[in-house]
C-alpha cells in the first residue's frame, strides 16, 4: 500500500479538513477546535468494504420502495424493555449505534447484558474488548449471570485484525468497548486520535451496511460531557445513546440524542445493583420514594420525556442572607430558569427574596429543563420562604411567563392520569389545559391563571 507522510488540521466539532491551522472553522464557526493529525494517502480501494455484490464493471441499480424487501423481522429485542423503547422499538438489522457516558457510569455493563440477553435468544454476538483482557471479562461477566455459547469474546485493538473476524464468523451483533483504542495501521497517529476514531468508525460503518451485523460503540466523554473525538463521529453513526446519571446514586438514566430509526425523546431508566444494571418500570414511584411529609420546600411537580410521564420532588431552601450580594444556587434544573422564577415572585407575588439566599434542588440528581417546572419551582420557594408545607397528595406542572401568568403545556392528560396512578388527590394545573380533560373524578383539578392564583390554592383559599 503506497503511504504518503503528511499532516492536515481537522475541526473536532464538524470535521472540516484544512491544510493549515485556523482560529475559526469557516465551515461551523467554532473557534479554538483545529487540531493536527497526520493522514495517509491509499491506493485507490483500500481498506473499503463493499456494500454489495456486484460484478466488475456493473453499476448498482436504483429502485423504488416498493421493490425493496426489509424482511419478516425489520427490529429485534435487546432484552430490555426500557433500551427497546430508547431505540425506537428495538435493534434495527446494519446499524451502527454509539453508547456514551462517563467512566463507570455502566455503558459496558449494560452492553454485556444486551449480549447476553441476545445470545441466550439464539443470536450470534461478539463482544470485542480494547480495554481489558478475556480474563477481566470474565470477572466483570460472573456478576451478570449465565452466557450461552452464541456469544464470543474477544480482546484486540487492531481494526484489521477485528474486520477479518467479522467477515469470517458474520456475527448479527457485535460490540466494539471502546472506540477509543482501536485503531488502523495505515493511519500514523495514536489511538483516540482524530484521525484513528474518524476513519475507525467508518470502517465500522462499511462493515455494518456491507455485511448487515449490527455494531454497537462505546465512547468515552470529554469533561464537558461530549463523545471524544471529532464531532463528525455522531455524523456518522444511525444512533446515539447517553448514560446520565450521578456515579454516587443508584439510577441511571439512557438517553437518546439522535436516532434515525425513532424519536429522540425517549428516555430509559436503570438502577445498579451488584448483578449489573435493572429496569426501572415506574420511575416516578422511585424518584418520589425519600419524599418527607410536612416539611416546607418541597413540592411533588410532573416532567414528561418522550411519551413517559415522570413524578419529581423539587426542593426549595431560602433564608435570610448575611452578606450584601444573595447567594443562589440550582442542581438539576436551569440557574438563569431559577433566578427568572425569582424576579417573579417578588415583582408579581411581593416576596421578598431579594434578601434572602435560595437553592433549589430536582431530587434524585435528574437534570431536567422542561418549562412545566417552572410552577413547582415557583411553589417551593414560596414554600420554603413561608415555611408553610404543600400536602404530599398535592400535584403541581405548568410554565410560567414574566408577567406572572400560567401557561398550559402538553400531554396534561397524561400527567393528571400518572398522578390518579400514584395516588394524588389534588392537582394544580394551567387552567388553559382544564378544557378538554377527562377528570374521572378520582383526583381533584384546580385550574390557575397566575402565580399568586396557585399560592392560595395551595393555601386552601381557591378565588
Amino acid at each position: 500500500m503506497a503511504k504518503a507522510k503528511a499532516t492536515s488540521f481537522f475541526c473536532k466539532e464538524c470535521g472540516y479538513e484544512s491544510a493549515k491551522w485556523n482560529g475559526q472553522c469557516p465551515a461551523c464557526k467554532a473557534w479554538n477546535s483545529f487540531v493536527e493529525a497526520p493522514t495517509v494517502k491509499e491506493e485507490k480501494g483500500a481498506g473499503r468494504v463493499s456494500l454489495g455484490t456486484r460484478s466488475p464493471g456493473q453499476l448498482p441499480v436504483p429502485k423504488t420502495l416498493s421493490e425493496i424487501e426489509t424482511g419478516e423481522e425489520s427490529r429485534y429485542s435487546t432484552g430490555f424493555s426500557e433500551l427497546d423503547n430508547v431505540l425506537g422499538g428495538g435493534i434495527v438489522p446494519a446499524s451502527l449505534i454509539l453508547v456514551g457516558g462517563d467512566p463507570g457510569i455502566g455503558k459496558s455493563t449494560l452492553l454485556l447484558q444486551v449480549c447476553r440477553n441476545l445470545s441466550a435468544d439464539g443470536r450470534g454476538v461478539l463482544y470485542i474488548s480494547g480495554e481489558e483482557s478475556l480474563r477481566q471479562i470474565k470477572l466483570r461477566a460472573q456478576r451478570v449471570g449465565e452466557f450461552t455459547e452464541n456469544l464470543g469474546f474477544l480482546a484486540e485493538t487492531n481494526l484489521d485484525t477485528i474486520s477479518e473476524i467479522l467477515k469470517e464468523r458474520w456475527p448479527q451483533v457485535a460490540v466494539i468497548d471502546s472506540i477509543q483504542t482501536v485503531y488502523r495501521e495505515d493511519v500514523e497517529s495514536a489511538p483516540g486520535s482524530v484521525s484513528q476514531v474518524r476513519e475507525s468508525t467508518n470502517v465500522l460503518l462499511q462493515l455494518a451496511k456491507g455485511l448487515g451485523i449490527t455494531i454497537f460503540i462505546v465512547g468515552h466523554v470529554t469533561k464537558e460531557g461530549a463523545v471524544a473525538g471529532p464531532r463528525m463521529l455522531e455524523h456518522m453513526v444511525d444512533t446515539v445513546l447517553y448514560f446520565e446519571g450521578d456515579k454516587s446514586a443508584s439510577y441511571r438514566v439512557l438517553r437518546g440524542v439522535k436516532n434515525r430509526f425513532g424519536s429522540t425523546n425517549e428516555i430509559g431508566v436503570f438502577e445498579m445493583c451488584s448483578e449489573g444494571l435493572v429496569q426501572v418500570p415506574n420511575p416516578s414511584e422511585y424518584m418520589i420514594s425519600g419524599h418527607e411529609s410536612g416539611s416546607s420546600g418541597s413540592v411533588i411537580t410532573c416532567a414528561v420525556e418522550g411519551s413517559r410521564p415522570m413524578l419529581l420532588e423539587v426542593q426549595a431552601l431560602v433564608c435570610r442572607t448575611n452578606f450584601g450580594m444573595p447567594r443562589r444556587t440550582a442542581a438539576g434544573t436551569d440557574y438563569n430558569r431559577v433566578n427568572l422564577l425569582m424576579a417573579v415572585l417578588e415583582k408579581r407575588v411581593g416576596l421578598k427574596l431579594s434578601e434572602c439566599d435560595a437553592y433549589v434542588n430536582i431530587a434524585g440528581g435528574l437534570r431536567l429543563s422542561e418549562p412545566s417546572l417552572d410552577l413547582g419551582i415557583a411553589l417551593a420557594i414560596s414554600s420554603s420562604y413561608r415555611d408553610i408545607p404543600v400536602s404530599d397528595r398535592t400535584l403541581v406542572f405548568g410554565e410560567v411567563g414574566l408577567s406572572g401568568e400560567v401557561r398550559a403545556v402538553r400531554q396534561a392528560q397524561q400527567r393528571v392520569n400518572e398522578a390518579v396512578k400514584m395516588g394524588f388527590d389534588t392537582c394544580i394545573l394551567p387552567r388553559g389545559n382544564l378544557r378538554g380533560l377527562e377528570n374521572r373524578g378520582d383526583i381533584r383539578l384546580v385550574g390557575v391563571s397566575n402565580v399568586a392564583e396557585a399560592i392560595r390554592a395551595l393555601a386552601g383559599d381557591e378565588k
